[in-house]
């Protein structure tokens, strides 16, 4: 075991591209069309909208694509489906939560707003990472990816604030 900063750079390229998408290219009907949950409270929200949905998951996969182009590595188009896929699963779970507990959208939340998504991408990337690069799922790697995904997600988010992208640092 040892820690491999290819392999965690290789694995975060596409949920990372995929979990900024929104912010730029989203907007439009919510997910939820509107509905609530059962208990009366929205479903996920107005913040979560089928156009920044769609261009999380397609700019993940370009990402994965285009890795996988430059690499000669195939796996890597599985790997970006799969982990765009996962991170943008992660934000509408985030936002799940959230209203089930009560918190109005734009109210921070340290595991759901900066760290579900990568978890969620881990999680559905995992048969790919194990077979290709197995060295992201040791403790120590994982660790380092929760560590740096805080970081540059907080910084993402404050940088976005200061542009105008985003109503919130978060």
């Amino acid at each position: 075991m040892g820690l491999d900063l290819w392999a965690i750079l290789l694995f975060i390229i596409p949920p990372y591209v995929a979990n900024a998408a929104p912010v730029v290219l989203g907007g439009g009907p919510a997910v939820d069309f509107g509905a609530n949950a059962w208990d009366g409270k929205r479903v996920l929200g107005d913040g979560k909208t089928w156009r920044g949905l769609l261009a999380g998951v397609c700019t993940g996969v370009l990402a994965g694509a285009a890795l996988s182009y430059w690499l000669s590595a195939p796996w890597m188009l599985v790997m970006g489906i799969s982990a765009s896929g996962g991170a943008m699963l992660g934000d509408l779970a985030g936002s799940f939560i959230k209203r089930r507990m009560g918190m109005e959208r734009g109210k921070p939340s340290f595991v759901m707003d900066q760290l579900l998504f990568i978890v969620f991408a881990m999680a559905f990337s995992a048969p790919v990472l194990m077979q290709e690069l197995p060295a992201v799922l040791y403790p120590e790697s994982v660790l380092i990816i929760l560590l740096l995904t805080y970081v540059m997600h907080r910084a993402a988010n404050i940088a976005a604030n200061r542009l105008g992208l985003k109503g919130v640092p978060w």
